[in-house]
């Protein structure tokens, strides 16, 4: 068996050398470097391998010696030499050194062609240039070339600090020329437009566009998505956005959602902050706390409880310390919805997070609750039902179920509020007696005023401006209001500038009732810094008998 093989391979390599001694004898036709390569193999050959009287088969791998004397392309002609100069000092945007090279090429007496034309546009267009920019083109028709669509893009580049009718005289050159824009000219035009915040223009562009086929460029369609957000377009930019991603395969840059975003949550607009809100997240992107803030007032505003709280999240995952303005919005978005056994809830995760509810972060809930005298009562219901569940009822959500019972003038049910505290475990505050002096001023309850202010003094609560405000004007709902002069001084003693309302409504008792002092009260409200209104004036000089609103 081996020795078929044997004889099977000398059979192919005498073929081989057959075909090699027939290519030698055709060696007339090809060309001198073959034969040079030939010539230096077939020595180098003759030196390190001598033939063999028995074989003339080669065993060993052919060696070449390089020629340096050999030339292997050509050339460049002076002209490709100027084109791919003119080339590198347009892509750097070297306008003087491209002059220069230009007079260089005339003083070697080389003709310019398109390329080297275009070239020193382009770098004239980048200094805007214009007028030098025409010169060139002018030269060009002077030396019998034509002008191509680069050309008045350059052109067009060039003239974007002039006004919108410079572009359009080049445009029509363009159609003239029989030379249909394309996607870099309405990109041209479409920044143009979009620096000098021309929205209805850029539009216009990328609907002819559409209608001619062209493919929008992916920062063209930013910068327009950009400008409609940043001019508060947030319906129009995000309608742009997604029908951008919808006909092409490329993405918006997560700063384009983030424009999206923060422009909808500006204008309050529901649809758009869900629908960017959830790209955003989809994206990985994780907004700064203002635009945070931004989206919550939205979802408080239309009652997107979900939303509100994977912004709260989202504010955790940031890094950002919980506050009560954080909070806020939330409370108002469950209460919006209809949740408000959540809106409860969050009281009690507020303050076991150390942040201390207000009376502002329970108005939402307080405006629900003044609606009918049936959803106090309901509201009872639900803090019976966290209680069960094991929850803390912050005294907050109490303090809303009185503001709500003495709106609708209720005291009664206010009192009984009140009087509900340590069923719950909770301890009122100032809030608490502030809104119930207030519904004791409606009901000119000087007793229940009095009793509220001895249990205040016990809980070691110490009154503030308003309490002292309320209790003074209740006193002058009484036939006797001497008091009201005793809690102006201590008042005043604790360090408190009574407000205007307190002078107004001790002037106008005083005046009805012809008691003198009132001149006393005008003139330290002069002292306090604040103006006599006109309806008070006119009350003083009438005596008390023309009936005015307290101002």
């Amino acid at each position: 068996m081996l020795a078929s093989t044997s004889r099977n391979s000398l059979k192919r390599v005498s073929k081989k050398a057959t075909l090699w001694s027939s290519q030698s004898e055709c060696s007339v036709v090809l060309p001198v470097s073959f034969f040079r390569c030939q010539s230096t193999q077939q020595q180098v050959a003759t030196k390190s391998a001598p033939r063999s009287g028995s074989s003339a088969i080669r065993n060993k791998p052919w060696s070449f010696v390089p020629d340096q004397t050999f030339q292997g392309t050509a050339r460049h002609s002076a002209i490709a030499r100027y084109q791919f100069r003119s080339t590198g000092l347009a892509n750097h945007k070297k306008t003087v050194d491209a002059i220069r090279m230009c007079r260089e090429m005339k003083e070697e007496g080389v003709k310019p062609d398109i390329i080297i034309y275009n070239n020193l546009l382009a770098c004239l267009a980048e200094d805007c240039q214009v007028l030098e920019a025409w010169a060139t083109v002018e030269d060009m028709a002077s030396m019998g070339i034509a002008p191509d669509r680069h050309t008045f893009h350059h052109l067009i580049h060039a003239s974007r600090r002039l006004q919108s009718s410079a572009m359009w005289d080049i445009i029509e050159k363009m159609n003239a020329e029989n030379i249909p824009p394309n996607e870099q000219t309405y990109q041209l035009m479409i920044q143009r437009f979009t620096a000098g915040e021309n929205l209805e223009f850029a539009l216009q562009c990328i609907y002819e566009m559409g209608t001619r086929g062209l493919v929008l460029e992916l920062t063209i369609a930013q910068d327009v998505i950009r400008l409609a957000a940043e001019l508060g377009f947030p319906r129009l930019a995000l309608n742009l956005a997604e029908n951008f991603e919808a006909t092409s395969v490329r993405r918006l840059s997560p700063e384009t959602w983030m424009r999206c975003l923060a422009s909808s949550a500006e204008a309050l607009y529901t649809e758009g902050v869900q629908r960017c809100w959830q790209k955003v997240v989809d994206l990985n992107i994780t907004p700064d706390e203002g635009l945070c803030l931004d989206v919550l007032h939205t979802a408080g505003r239309h009652g997107l409880s979900d939303l509100a709280t994977d912004v709260i999240r989202v504010l955790r995952n940031l890094g950002a310390d919980w506050q009560e303005h954080h909070f806020a919005p939330l409370v108002e978005a469950l209460c919006n919805a209809g949740k408000l056994k959540d809106a409860f809830g969050t009281l009690d995760l507020m303050r076991s997070s150390n942040i201390f509810p207000t009376v502002t972060t329970t108005q939402p809930i307080y405006d629900v609750l003044k609606q009918d005298i049936n959803k106090v009562d309901s509201a009872w219901e639900l803090l019976d039902k966290l209680r069960s569940e094991g929850k803390t009822i912050d005294r907050t959500a109490i303090n809303a179920i009185i503001r709500a019972a003495i709106s609708l003038s209720d005291l009664q049910r206010a009192v009984g509020a009140y009087k509900a505290f340590p069923d719950y475990k909770c301890v009122p505050d100032i809030d608490t007696f502030n809104s119930l002096l207030s519904g004791c001023i409606v009901a000119s309850h000087r007793e229940l005023g009095d009793r509220l202010l001895l249990e205040l003094k016990e809980l070691g609560i110490k009154p503030d401006a308003t309490t002292y405000e309320r209790i003074i004007i209740l006193c002058l709902t009484q036939v006797t209001y001497e008091d009201a002069f005793f809690y102006l001084e201590e008042m005043k003693a604790q360090k408190f500038v009574p407000p205007r309302s307190v002078y107004d409504a001790i002037i106008r008792t005083c005046v009805a009732a012809g008691d003198s002092r009132y001149t006393l009260a005008l003139d330290e409200l002069k002292q306090c810094g604040y103006t006599v209104s006109n309806s008070l004036q006119k009350f003083i000089d009438s005596g008390g008998r023309e009936s005015q609103s307290r101002s």
